[in-house]
């Protein structure tokens, strides 16, 4: 193995996307399940993610789905990617995390992201709109605060003041700068744009401000990875989540994943082509020996700490496959 790779932290994001065929709760469990299993291939950390009124993920409560993933496990580290904070008032999320971190010390991250809804439905329906995002960096600030018992409201809050649970900022648009501003470790994607990428991660470190929560820049990058015995089952692993993103770009809303075989015999339209083959381009996808080298580059441009591994496919079997062939990898 590369020392580039032993020296880099690997762990997963698993948004518990629902399945054609398959009931929605049972991809709850099926998030549960994959957290005890890559804890015993050795991953550094687990995440969940924050979707509402999505037909294809039913993670929709990254706290309570959290706490159920903690209980499940013993070792491997337990959070969100991310709570999405415009959504939520800073002393509920602190409250939540200190919570977790109560009932599972030193096992916890909070990871915060800045979406606000995925459509205009979603997001009247969390009394929410576009503008709440702008508020971002300041609600960070109101978060981290009342774990400080810094709030100019008298108020605190239990159980977290005075708890440390590590806070990462989901890079999106702005999130490069608020990470840096405030000092806190950053996570970046996708794989799929490199350039975008490596612009984030540039501005990120140039402009780092060392804080409490952190002395000094942490890059996490996150993508889909996928590992098999050949190229061609690793390219069908990637089959499912890119018909499901053709589709949400074409007709408006993002299915359940259906399977790799359904979508291979389906007639598509000229847009849903160049959509779902876009889809299936620039994803850290093959056999070990080429997902190893593949991630020594990329390593190596970004000069990441962690590769947070974001890969959704139907086949259950296949994506823990996945994530086995590429822990030989990390710890050969």
């Amino acid at each position: 193995m590369s020392s580039v790779i032993a020296a880099t932290r690997f762990s997963v994001l698993d948004r518990s996307r629902t399945r054609e065929g398959h009931p929605d709760p049972e991809a709850l469990r099926d998030t549960v399940r994959l957290a005890q299993e890559v804890e015993a291939l050795g991953y550094h950390r687990i995440w969940v993610s924050e979707h509402h009124g999505v037909p294809g993920v039913a993670g929709s409560a990254p706290t309570v789905l959290a706490a159920a993933v903690a209980a499940a496990t013993s070792t491997i580290r337990v959070g969100t990617g991310g709570v999405m904070l415009p959504n939520h008032q800073p002393l509920v999320v602190a409250e939540q995390f200190g919570v977790l971190e109560s009932l599972f010390a030193g096992r916890i991250d909070m990871g915060l992201g800045r979406s606000v809804g995925f459509t205009d439905g979603v997001r009247r329906a969390l009394g929410r709109d576009k503008g709440d995002a702008d508020d971002f960096a300041a609600q960070i600030q109101e978060l981290l605060g009342w774990f400080r018992g810094t709030s100019a409201t008298g108020v605190h809050a239990r159980p977290a003041e005075g708890l440390t649970v590590p806070p990462f900022v989901l890079a999106m648009g702005e999130g490069a700068d608020i990470a840096a501003r405030a000092g806190l470790p950053m996570v970046i994607g996708d794989f799929r744009n490199r350039a975008k990428m490596q612009h984030g991660i540039d501005h990120y470190r140039g402009h780092f401000r060392p804080s409490p929560w952190g002395s000094e820049p942490y890059v996490v990058i996150s993508g889909t990875v996928a590992v098999a015995a050949t190229p061609e089952e690793a390219r069908r692993l990637l089959v499912p989540e890119a018909w499901s993103m053709a589709y949400s770009r074409t007709h408006g809303t993002f299915p359940p994943l259906p399977p790799a075989e359904r979508v291979e015999a389906l007639t598509m339209t000229d847009k849903e082509r160049g959509f779902y083959e876009s889809g299936l381009a620039g994803h850290v996808a093959g056999t070990e020996e080429q997902v190893a080298h593949e991630l020594e580059t990329l390593l190596k441009e970004t000069g990441a700490q962690e590769v947070l591994v974001t890969t959704s496919t139907y086949d259950r079997a296949a994506l823990l496959d996945s994530h086995r062939r590429l822990a030989r990898i990390t710890s050969a």
